[in-house]
């Protein structure tokens, strides 16, 4: 009888809780943001006609290379802030079934004519015009990419680009304010000013219909005839006299000579999970490695996700490893970057134990005084996936906001401003910075260092994970190392990891916050030495997420018209 009534009760029970459980009449998620999800393939760019061009691609049969190259030439169309086929940058691709990672360095280089007297103003550096652009490697780079990996002819990747140039777009909001906030560059090249302002020098109008026939006619010479047109033929001849013309450096011998080349890529393993990035000359896959090994060596999920305790090991973690950024990157064909001793877990190790509760002082690593190196947040990253597994992960950059502000004539392309990155005050001064650095002085065809970081992380069991990147200038590698942490460190969703607050510290200076933290944690900051400052947003990464066998993908709504698609 006794067993019999307990078995009532807890029956009972039962059906008292079911009941209960099902008086919530509505659906909710545990997640407040949501990824976009499929099961084929995913295309994530900061712009929506470029990211359509990337899903054209893989709809046609092409893989990830293809839609990568697609996307690439299409944002020289559609985000001419940022996209582009006279700057450079850098590509990781994965190869899931040799299970092997690839890289292309695409980086601008130096004329050979160029010395750093010529770029001085001042105690300043000449930030646009002719005399600022570098050699050009973005078309080289998705060139070589496509030729290397790619599986549809270059015409038919580059179609959706030419249609768009040809046809044109609608004026965005965001490509208006763009315009309206780059008047003073573009306004000063005659070029710029008639493509992109009416007489009155306002921007083209929201909605009106955006042509660029003469970056049609470019892009489709590039797909008919390579590479060759643009470093060698019709193309660089009208490189080579914009640039002579109007105070250039840029000759056919200089265009000539220029190549993407491959490097070894640089990991390390971040509690079993594996973090690659490109090597230098893009020390931002340096500066992102080392934040990681530092931050290795403290408990960060027991201090919980942007808590005082965190974003103060964030900052510490980031000033290190900016410290030797200033002192020992630059382009390792011209000087011997240290990389295995940057990256060592002993090193690193060595570096974490100077950390206390107390923020460090200005000076106490190596500060140094980063005015003279301007690196612009207008900058682009997109991400691809492909049905079977292939990644490219793809950052690439004009320099400034239009770069240089200055448009090829006959070509209708915006040419970069990158030769303002080299150390041009070394040997001019006893202060110890980036400006003054040594591996980062200019010398004739060398590459100036960048903090594009595109990177690609795999879960202990050796599967891809994480496809990622994003714009932000000198906040490149902090913006990525938050990302990654959120999901390793916090468990946090996807797209909760991409969207949360950020913060940002270089080598000296202020701690530079998002909007979306709370009083309680500045004010906790501010007692361990922080001089906090409110920020604007930090980058757009744009990011796809495995998990098993479905793709998620995360555009980055800080910068308006970003779109993940998939299928």
């Amino acid at each position: 009888m006794k067993k019999f009534l307990i078995l009532s009760f807890l029956n009972c029970l039962f059906i008292n809780s079911a009941l209960f459980a099902r008086t919530q009449t509505t659906l909710d998620y545990q997640d407040r943001i949501h990824a976009e999800s499929s099961e084929n393939f995913m295309v994530v760019s900061q712009n929506t006609h470029a990211t359509e061009a990337g899903y054209e691609v893989l709809t046609k049969g092409g893989n990830a290379v293809d839609a990568a190259v697609a996307v690439g030439f299409a944002l020289a169309v559609t985000l001419p802030r940022a996209g582009n086929l006279g700057g450079g940058g850098f590509m990781l691709i994965y190869d899931k079934e040799k299970n092997k990672v690839e890289t292309i360095d695409y980086r601008s280089a130096a004329p050979k004519s160029a010395k750093s007297e010529m770029f001085i103003e001042g105690s300043s550096v000449v930030r646009f015009g002719h005399l600022v652009n570098a050699v050009p490697g973005s078309v080289a780079g998705l060139i070589k990419a496509h030729e290397e990996h790619g599986k549809l002819s270059l015409s038919d990747v580059m179609k959706p680009s030419i249609r768009l140039a040809k046809n044109g777009i609608p004026v965005t909001k965001d490509l208006n304010y763009a315009l309206e906030w780059s008047k003073e560059s573009l306004l000063e090249n005659s070029i710029s000013k008639n493509k992109f302002y009416d007489k009155k020098e306002n921007p083209i109008a929201v909605s009106n219909l955006f042509k660029q026939p003469k970056l049609a006619k470019t892009l489709l010479l590039i797909s008919r005839k390579g590479k060759e047109v643009f470093y060698e033929g019709e193309i660089a001849k009208w490189i080579e006299e914009d640039s002579l013309s109007n105070g250039g450096l840029i000759t056919l011998d200089d265009l000539a000579a220029y190549e993407a080349k491959e490097r070894t890529p640089i990991s390390i393993d971040y509690r079993g999970y594996e973090i690659v990035s490109m090597a230098p000359v893009a020390s931002g896959g340096l500066v992102l490695l080392q934040i990681m090994s530092i931050l290795e060596n403290f408990d960060l999920k027991t201090q919980g996700p942007n808590s005082a305790a965190t974003v103060h090991l964030l900052s510490e973690s980031m000033q290190r490893a900016y410290a030797d950024r200033a002192r020992y990157h630059g382009d390792p064909d011209y000087y011997d970057v240290p990389i295995k001793k940057l990256i060592s877990k002993e090193y690193l190790k060595e570096r974490s134990k100077s950390i206390t509760k107390i923020r460090t002082e200005d000076g106490k690593i190596y500060a140094g005084d980063f005015s003279k190196l301007d690196e612009s947040p207008d900058t682009t990253h997109f991400s691809v996936i492909d049905s079977n597994g292939n990644a490219v992960s793809t950052t690439y950059t004009l320099g400034s906001s239009f770069g240089s502000g200055v448009t090829i004539e006959k070509g209708g392309f915006l040419m970069n401003n990158q030769m303002r990155n080299f150390s041009h005050f070394h040997g001019k001064s006893d202060d110890f910075s980036l400006g003054t650095s040594e591996a980062n002085k200019l010398e004739p065809g060398k590459r100036m260092i960048s903090t594009q970081a595109p990177t690609l992380v795999f879960n202990p069991q050796g599967e891809l994970l994480m496809v990622l990147g994003s714009p932000g200038g000198g906040r490149i590698p902090n913006i990525i190392a938050q990302v990654i942490s959120n999901v390793i460190d916090h468990n946090m969703s996807y797209a909760s990891a991409v969207l949360a607050p950020r913060i940002n510290q270089r080598l000296a200076g202020d701690l530079e916050l998002e909007n979306g933290f709370s009083p309680d944690t500045i004010k906790l900051l501010k007692e361990k030495g922080h001089n906090v400052k409110r920020s604007m947003t930090m980058g757009s990464v744009q990011a796809i997420f495995i998990k098993d066998q479905i793709f998620y993908g995360v555009a980055d709504t800080r910068r308006p018209g970003a779109l993940a698609k998939g299928n």
